[in-house]
């Protein structure tokens, strides 16, 4: 195999190798130089193919609810209640706590929830409705960026206490094998598959002659750019073995799921609490399209949600007095449909819910505009009605984590402004 500029550009420039296995190290552009900084740190969910919102955060006083879903419905007496109208599927236990007082360090909860949320783009299409929620755009599909890139650059631009003056390599990353649309941009980006299990190729006695071949054409390079790409990609790696992952050991009583979404919550504990300057941290997690057999109180959908809180959840207690400056918000595509199915399942709808967690966050409450559940309420007879933007959620978000006081540049065409936040951070 000839390797070549064209060979490493193409693979993404990955400049790492396993000890088992060469993780996903994708590099969008040159990396930026700088030391961490303190400051808020800002991580993103995305449940990928539309999360149940009706059965996640269960509206258990509409009596058109139980008439709709006869037998997926969440029984009024298994509901962890909220405030009396809401309440939580039981699934998601442990986030009663995080709702309730947050940790004993804070006053009042830390998790805040947005009901009839999302965006006003009535598609129903997966791929489409995820390329406008990373993008920011809905609707458009010719933005190439996302959101949370175009907040990071408006931070570079914001005169305010939150501007960081030097950024490292870790500014922006994602746990998994690519940096999604929601990070693409100016602003670069990595992806990371396993902070664990891996070696910087070539800096040790017997450099495999990937690593070599990688080295020496950085070295005699012309292309300022390319060279930077290149030293600073090593540069990465190197800032990621001094912090030493794999002897890395969660806070005393957390124990992270032994699933995908669970390691990947670790993971970017493990890369927050290395103080390698995070500043906003993605990922996702699949396995939300329910149109066949979702189950109630138990079933597909209770357990992807088991997975979903406890991961989070022990996230948070991971964080420790450092989650004071961490905010989390989840996200998905799109709702499902307020009545079942012929398949004891759900179809693709319109509003959902969304979760926001931080030391920064006014929880213990259920945000947003309630639209109900009548046959004359709902989205074209079939959805929960949209009542709030998640941009307006997400510039506000943005606006107290990162300081991206320019919410034209994060959400070109939304027109959100500080009188529309809805105050939960």
């Amino acid at each position: 195999m000839q390797m070549n500029r064209r060979f490493f550009l193409h693979k993404g420039a990955l400049a790492v190798a396993g000890t088992t296995a060469m993780p996903n190290f994708l590099v969008r552009s040159v990396l930026a130089q700088g030391v961490g900084a303190p400051g808020q740190r800002l991580v993103v969910i995305f449940q990928r193919g539309a999360a149940d919102g009706l059965n996640v955060v269960v509206p258990y006083q509409e009596k058109n609810y139980y008439k709709m879903r006869p037998s997926i419905a969440i029984p009024q007496n298994q509901v962890v209640d909220l405030d009396g109208f809401f309440g939580l599927h039981p699934s998601l236990a442990s986030f009663k706590p995080l709702y309730d007082q947050g940790k004993p360090l804070y006053d009042q909860g830390q998790l805040a929830i947005v009901h009839a949320c999302g965006s006003p783009d009535m598609s129903r299409s997966h791929f489409d409705a995820q390329d406008y929620m990373e993008s920011g755009t809905p609707g458009v599909k010719a933005t190439e960026d996302g959101w949370l890139n175009r907040a990071l650059q408006a931070e570079d631009t914001c005169n305010c206490a939150k501007h960081r003056d030097e950024h490292t390599a870790f500014r922006a990353l994602a746990l998994g094998a690519d940096v999604p649309l929601t990070l693409a941009g100016k602003i670069p980006a990595i992806a990371i598959s396993n902070v664990n299990n891996f070696t910087v190729a070539g800096r040790g006695p017997t450099p495999s002659p990937a690593a070599s071949a990688f080295e020496a054409m950085y070295a005699d390079s012309g292309d300022r750019i390319f060279h930077a790409a290149g030293d600073e990609t090593f540069e990465a790696v190197k800032m990621l073995r001094e912090a030493n992952p794999a002897q890395y050991v969660p806070a005393s009583g957390v124990n992270y799921p032994a699933t995908e979404f669970g390691n990947s919550m670790r993971q970017i504990a493990q890369l927050l609490k290395a103080n390698l300057g995070v500043e906003a941290a993605f990922t996702d997690v699949n396995g939300w399209d329910t149109h066949q057999n979702q189950g109630g109180v138990n079933g597909q959908l209770a357990n992807r949600l088991s997975d979903f809180s406890a991961s989070i959840a022990a996230f948070w207690r991971d964080m420790g007095d450092q989650g004071a400056n961490v905010t989390l918000v989840t996200m998905s595509e799109f709702g499902r449909t307020a009545r079942e199915n012929g398949t004891a399942g759900t179809d693709h709808g319109h509003a959902n819910a969304m979760f926001v967690l931080g030391g920064q966050v006014k929880g213990g409450k259920v945000y947003g505009k309630w639209p109900g559940l009548e046959d004359a309420q709902l989205n074209q007879g079939r959805d929960l009605a949209l009542t709030t933007d998640y941009r307006q959620v997400l510039g506000e978000v943005v606006t107290h984590t990162l300081g991206a006081e320019n919410l034209e540049l994060v959400f070109p065409g939304a027109r959100l402004s500080r009188a529309g936040f809805l105050k939960l951070v």
